[in-house]
């Protein structure tokens, strides 16, 4: 049997390095290419999940309505506002105590809370016709259906009615004036009377 030529044998030795050399190449470029694809992939997706944090983030203070009130020079009427500018109130629900026997009031984009509404039995419930020092607090249910970040949304919170008693002056008597509100607690529909319910007698001792 005739022997390879030795020269052949080196040149398909050269061939056969240079062919393994592409292929490596070729895998590394593969791999790079993989790593790349990955790197972007990643990068694209934590973004996606960045701002799909923060569009619920948005989402949820939009949906997070805290009151502020603002009374009038003879502390009558305590009109009511969001604390977020991009809120707007369409209407809302102020429940009493059952114990005071008022009816609930419904009030139109403009809430607000006047003294008149509960100023007598107010007075009649706490069997008393002393001034207070400081103010006093009565816890109110309020059920808020507001606009915010292109959808309706609904609220219900207990908050406290920050009040004094004063003296009626020259016509004797005593009458209501509103100070201020502060949030309580927010309550899942259809709890809200019975929650407010129970936090009046608690403080009455009842």
């Amino acid at each position: 049997m005739d022997e390879a030529d030795p020269a052949d044998k080196a040149t398909a030795k050269r061939r056969w390095r240079w062919l393994t050399l592409a292929e490596v190449v070729g895998v590394a470029a593969l791999i790079v290419s993989i790593l790349t694809f990955w790197n972007n992939y990643k990068t694209r997706t934590g973004a996606e999940a960045d701002k799909a944090a923060e569009r619920a983030r948005a989402s949820s203070a939009a949906q997070s309505l805290l009151l502020r009130g603002q009374t009038d020079r003879e502390g009558r009427v305590l009109t009511l506002s969001p604390a977020d500018s991009g809120q707007a109130i369409q209407s809302q629900t102020m429940s009493l105590p059952a114990a005071l026997g008022v009816p609930a009031v419904e009030t139109l984009s403009e809430p607000r809370i006047d003294a008149g509404w509960f100023e007598r039995p107010l007075l009649r419930a706490r069997g008393d016709g002393d001034e207070t020092l400081g103010d006093a607090r009565l816890p109110v249910l309020l059920t808020t259906r507001f606009y915010a970040a292109g959808a309706m949304h609904r609220d219900t919170a207990i908050y406290d009615l920050g009040y004094r008693i004063e003296g009626g002056g020259l016509l004797g008597g005593h009458r209501i004036r509103l100070r201020g509100l502060s949030r309580v607690e927010t309550i899942a529909p259809g709890r809200g009377q019975a929650r407010l319910d129970a936090i009046w007698r608690e403080r009455q001792g009842r």
